[in-house]
This record gives C-alpha cells, structure tokens and sequence, in this order.
C-alpha cells in the first residue's frame, strides 16, 4: 500500500461497498487530475465496439500511460469515477471488475455510474482519477 495515502474505512458504514469509503492523501507535494481516459487506440480508434470488458481494459491501459507522463501509478490515485454508458446494471458490474482489478488491493474510493452517451463513437467506458504525488525526501 501507499504510504503517503491512507485509505479509510468505517464500521458506521456497510462494509459491502468494494472500496474505501475515502482517502487521505498526506505529504502530498501536488496533485494529478486525469482527464477521462477513453477506449482510444494509439491511431484514435475506439476498440471493441460493443464489448464493455475489453474497453474497460483498454481504459486502464491508457489511465496507467497518463498517470505516468504526470509521474505517478495506480498506487498514487485517490479517487476514481467510472463511467459506463449502460442502462443495466450489470454493465456497471462488467466494468467495474476490470477497474477494480486493476488496482487490485489499492481500493481508493470510487464513483460508478451509468450515463447516456460518452464522447466517442461506441464508447462505453471512461475512467478519470485523481493521484497524488509524495513530496520528495532531500
């Protein structure tokens, strides 16, 4: 776990929810705020039209290649919110295992919702995050 955030939990709140209920970021020299990564190929191609899991995986992948051109990883982010274009909640479900997965341990809190329509042609899936990076020790 990162020693810089501390991710909280109370027994006041279920403990059905698959993430910490909020975060605190200490010794924080600045923060990172990604837009929302999208389903996007290196040539600005959707992938996987139609197939939330795949497109949650190419989320990920892109959400890892911005937090690094910022200088940070998963282990970094604070929050997350998910975006999934879907009436059905198992949409959400489907998506929300890739992401999760993704962060593995590192459950930071997260908002998941269902919206109409995202920006892309065949877009279902979108994720931007919030890191934090630790001062640096001189």
């Amino acid at each position: 776990m990162h020693e810089a955030i501390q991710l909280i939990r109370t027994p006041l709140l279920t403990d059905r929810a698959p993430y910490a209920y909020a975060a605190v970021a200490s010794d924080v020299r600045s923060l990172v705020f990604t837009a929302g990564a999208c389903p996007l190929d290196e040539r600005g191609e959707t992938v996987a039209p139609g197939d939330i899991a795949a497109q949650a995986e190419q989320v990920m992948a892109n959400l890892r290649v911005a937090l690094a051109a910022a200088g940070a990883e998963l282990t970094d982010v604070v929050k997350t919110t998910v975006y999934v274009a879907t009436r059905d909640r198992q949409d959400l479900t489907t998506a929300w295992e890739v992401v999760s997965g993704h962060f593995g341990g590192h459950d930071v809190p997260s908002t998941l919702l269902g919206v109409t329509v995202l920006g892309y042609r065949d877009q279902l899936v979108e994720v931007e995050a919030v890191a934090a990076l630790r001062t640096r020790a001189d």
